[in-house]
C-alpha cells in the first residue's frame, strides 16, 4: 500500500518540508553555533604561522621606524668631547640641554627661542658675550671662516638670504630653533645645503671682542 495513500496530502507535504529544514539546520549549526563559556580558543597546526587571533601576543616590525634618524638625536663628533675646549664643550651642554625648546619668534629662552635668540643663548652659557640681536646682523658682526672651519662645531651658518640661523655641529648637520619643531638637529641634506648663504666664525676664547660690521 502507497504511504501517500495512507495520509491526507497536506501531511506529506508538511512531512517532506519538515525534513528539509531539519537538514538545512543540521548543516548551518556548527558555523552558528556560540562558543561556550570557558573555552580558551585555539589554532590548529595547519594555520599555525599564518593566522593570529586577537589574544595573541607578537612583535611589529619597527624597522622602517628605525630607518628614520629622531630629530633630538645628537651627532657623533669627529672630535671626542675631551679634545675639545672647556668653551665647546660647555656649549655642547648648553645645546643639549635646549634640545626640543619650543619656538618663539624674539624670544631667548629658557622657555622659547627664536633661531637667533637660541644662538645668542648657547654662546653666553659658555661666556662668549656679544649682543642680543637677529640673524642678518649678527652676519655682519662675524668675520668668515677660514675654509677649514666652515663645518667646524661652533661655527654660525645661515640661510635663506640671512634670514635664518644655526650651529654648526660638524659636516653632517647643525643646530638651530626651527619654526617648526622647536631647537633641534637637522642634516645638511639637499633641502639646507641649498638653502646655505654663508657661515660666520664666532671667536671662542673666553674675553675675545667679537668684530663688529666684519662682513657685508
Amino acid at each position: 500500500m502507497s504511504f501517500c495513500k495512507l495520509l491526507p496530502r497536506p501531511l506529506v507535504v508538511c512531512f517532506v518540508l519538515s525534513l528539509f529544514a531539519a537538514n538545512a539546520q543540521a548543516q548551518t549549526e556548527p558555523a552558528t553555533r556560540p562558543r561556550q563559556a570557558g573555552t580558551q580558543p585555539t589554532i590548529t597546526s595547519e594555520v599555525q604561522g599564518r593566522a593570529r587571533l586577537e589574544n595573541d601576543i607578537f612583535v611589529v616590525s619597527t624597522a622602517d621606524e628605525s630607518a628614520v634618524e629622531p630629530e633630538y638625536t645628537l651627532p657623533r663628533f669627529g672630535a671626542a668631547p675631551a679634545a675639545l675646549g672647556s668653551v665647546e664643550r660647555t656649549m655642547m651642554t648648553a645645546i643639549e640641554q635646549r634640545l626640543g625648546t619650543p619656538y618663539r619668534l624674539g624670544t631667548e629662552g629658557p622657555y622659547r627661542f627664536d633661531c637667533s635668540g637660541f644662538v645668542w643663548s648657547v654662546f653666553q652659557e659658555a661666556g662668549v658675550a656679544f649682543e642680543r640681536t637677529s640673524a642678518r646682523s649678527l652676519w655682519h658682526e662675524f668675520l668668515p671662516p677660514a675654509e677649514d672651519e666652515k663645518y667646524k662645531f661652533g661655527t654660525l651658518v645661515f640661510f635663506n638670504h640671512l634670514q635664518h640661523v644655526g650651529i654648526v655641529a660638524d659636516e653632517n648637520g647643525f643646530y638651530h630653533a626651527s619654526t617648526s619643531r622647536g631647537v633641534v638637529y637637522s642634516r645638511f641634506d639637499d633641502y639646507w645645503t641649498k638653502r646655505i648663504s654663508g657661515f660666520r666664525r664666532v671667536p671662542l676664547a673666553q674675553g675675545a671682542p667679537y668684530i663688529a660690521n666684519a662682513g657685508r
